[in-house]
């Protein structure tokens, strides 16, 4: 058959690792899977533990440049976002590909199969709109499609610098205007992809202290509209919450539950600083939260109170936000970790669910409920880990799923399909040398 590929893996996890599955792939999709085969002629042998394809549910690709350079000392939060607006005041279309390219390409290494960008760098120095206003997102996209990753773009309002405080310097690249404005131009952008299978342009408002309340209803809108997700940053840090109470009686979370953006196609990103009344609103109207556990490390935000939100009825996704490490078992395993550092106890989370919030939760908040899982008529995505690592070393079958999880780090995948396309095998990439590819990129920008 014509586009046809056989993989067999010596484990797959089918919500368990079960041994001597053949996975048929017939184009962009999974066309069979027969657990207990024998790997027939020219089938494709995939060695460890395979997985669904891991989804980035939350991804600032330019931050990826701050790496190593932002996390010594004691500086405040706000040494590090001038440090960032740096970085953002020098990349163009141009650089922001090359950027974006290897980045994706580190995701991809790393077993990514989808990524949301968290997409507000918009315009040219100075705020002014290139010829093409997407240029920047239309970069992004590209970068995507070249490294393997399919790409959710979220495009971002961005709007105010702070409650009652307008865009000024470097932020002015970030900023439409206004909401409709905003609406306009990413109404072209979802014109341009909507045939596209690899790419969803969903929408995002950056907080609600960079979007007045009244400019909500506009994001709501599109999202509706196109059926596509919504993401927000909430509560990353203590003094969003009393700034906004201050201005409007209320939590980001009320805030936003009060203008309509809650709701199943939703992310909340972080989640820190949650009032019990928040985890109730977020749990009540399904809003998935999506945890960024190394970079809350990084920047110091805090331990959000996953388990609670997770109970009362929101999903869990995971992402890498600024990118400190690029490593979905990084951040699944810390979901678990940093619970038991701040509550003295174990056993929070099972691997199972960790996987879940990786892999096909990860994916639906995405736009891609079809990804994520490895059953027939499913996207083709097959991430598989090496099990004779020193760090997977001694996994059965039966402790597969924990070892991966608990253990394993991206340095232990091996093989990416993504799609149906082969993009990592024995642990390269198909562009190449990834690292020269970051350090080509990242080198101009901190000139």
């Amino acid at each position: 058959m014509a586009g046809v590929t056989s993989y067999w893996c010596e484990l797959a996890w089918l919500g368990s690792a079960v041994p001597r599955v053949l996975v048929r792939v017939h184009g962009e999709h999974i066309d069979a899977v027969t657990p207990g085969a024998d790997p027939p002629p020219g089938a494709v042998r995939l060695a460890g533990l395979t997985i669904p394809g891991l989804a980035n549910a939350h991804s600032h690709a330019f931050h990826r440049a701050l790496r190593g350079r932002v996390q010594g000392g004691r500086d405040s939060h706000r040494a590090w976002l001038d440090r960032m607006l740096g970085v953002a005041a020098r990349l163009g279309p141009d650089s922001y590909l090359a950027l974006a390219r290897a980045t994706y390409a580190e995701m991809a290494l790393a077993g990514i199969t989808s990524v949301g960008e968290f997409h507000y760098l918009h315009h040219g120095p100075g705020g002014t709109p290139y010829d093409d206003p997407n240029e920047m997102g239309h970069a992004l996209i590209r970068a995507a499609r070249d490294a393997g990753p399919r790409i959710a773009l979220l495009d971002t309002v961005y709007l105010a610098g702070g409650l009652g405080t307008g865009l000024a310097g470097p932020l002015l690249r970030f900023g439409d205007g206004d909401a409709a404005r905003w609406a306009e131009r990413a109404q072209d952008l979802a014109r341009k992809y909507r045939n596209d299978r690899d790419v969803e342009i969903g929408a995002a408002i950056h907080s609600v202290p960079a979007v007045p309340v009244d400019q909500m209803p506009a994001v709501v809108e599109f999202a509706h509209e196109h059926a596509g997700p919504v993401h927000a940053h909430v509560s990353a840090r203590r003094e969003e919450n009393e700034r906004c109470v201050a201005a409007y009686s209320a939590t980001p979370t009320r805030v936003l539950h009060e203008h309509g953006v809650l709701g199943p196609r939703s992310t909340a990103v972080h989640a820190t600083h949650l009032a019990d009344s928040d985890a109730e609103l977020l749990g009540g109207s399904a809003t998935n939260v999506c945890l960024c556990p190394t970079a809350e490390r990084d920047l110091a935000g805090g331990v959000g109170p996953a388990r609670r939100v997770h109970d009362r009825g929101s999903p869990i996704t995971l992402g890498s936000d600024i990118h400190a490490v690029i490593d979905l078992f990084e951040e699944a395993r810390a979901v678990e970790l940093d619970e038991r550092l701040v509550s003295q106890a174990r056993g929070h989370w099972r691997a199972e669910e960790l996987l879940t919030a990786a892999t096909s939760a990860g994916h639906a908040s995405l736009g891609f409920p079809d990804a994520g899982m490895i059953v027939p008529g499913a996207r083709a995505d097959l991430v598989s880990v090496r099990l004779d690592s020193v760090r997977t070393a001694g996994a059965t079958p039966a402790t597969a799923g924990e070892a991966v999880v608990f253990a394993a780090t991206a340095a232990d995948v091996h093989s990416v399909v993504s799609g149906g396309r082969r993009v990592v095998e024995d642990g390269r990439h198909v562009l190449g040398d990834v690292g020269r590819l970051l350090t080509e990129a990242i080198s101009p920008l901190l000139s």
